[in-house]
């Protein structure tokens, strides 16, 4: 099976589920037998969806290219990020031309957009490259009004309620 056109989607807003949702959609693409990129920013950390995902290579290849301890610093990204994000773009359009896959996600592409670790019209230029027969995914909060307008799906996870709010921090296996 081929995707004969592919849209864009964007998953973003406040709430918890985007990364996972373009998960899910990576897992339903490889059931019918096609073949998934996901590239995640921002996410160097041992995250257990690599673990899991790397069960499933034969279908979904899974890659880790920036970290994000910057944004803790309160800090602008220092070059050897912005180096890595060079690298990541790098891959995806090489898997644009080559045509290894059928689904590309970049995972929080987004916020790595918001925390200047890329510029929007470098994301756009990407989307722009994207062939007619891939499906592109991009994932993160803050995502720009150009690439809300670009989209062909749009869904916005809201927060209604988060027990964050309470004190409870991040859970293995839960948030990571």
């Amino acid at each position: 099976m081929k995707i004969e056109k592919g849209f864009i989607q964007v998953y973003t807003g406040n709430g918890k589920g985007k990364s996972t949702a373009a998960i899910g959609q990576a897992i339903r693409a490889a059931g019918h037998g096609l073949r998934t990129l996901i590239v995640q920013f921002m996410k160097e950390y041992p995250y257990g969806e690599v673990e899991t995902l790397n069960k499933l290579s034969e279908f979904i290849t899974i890659e880790q290219y920036c970290g994000d301890d910057f944004v803790l610093k309160k800090t602008l990204p220092p070059q050897s990020e912005l180096d890595k994000v060079k690298k990541a773009f790098k891959r995806i359009e090489s898997a644009f031309q080559h045509g290894e896959y059928d689904l590309v996600i970049l995972d929080e592409i987004c916020v790595s957009i918001y925390f200047k670790l890329v510029e929007t019209s470098a994301v756009i230029e990407l989307i722009q490259k994207k062939p007619e027969h891939i499906e592109l995914i991009m994932t993160g909060r803050y995502c720009p009004q150009e690439i809300i307008e670009i989209a062909d799906l749009v869904t916005e996870m809201k927060e209604v309620k988060h027990y964050y709010s309470e004190g409870v921090l991040a859970r293995k296996g839960i948030e990571y």
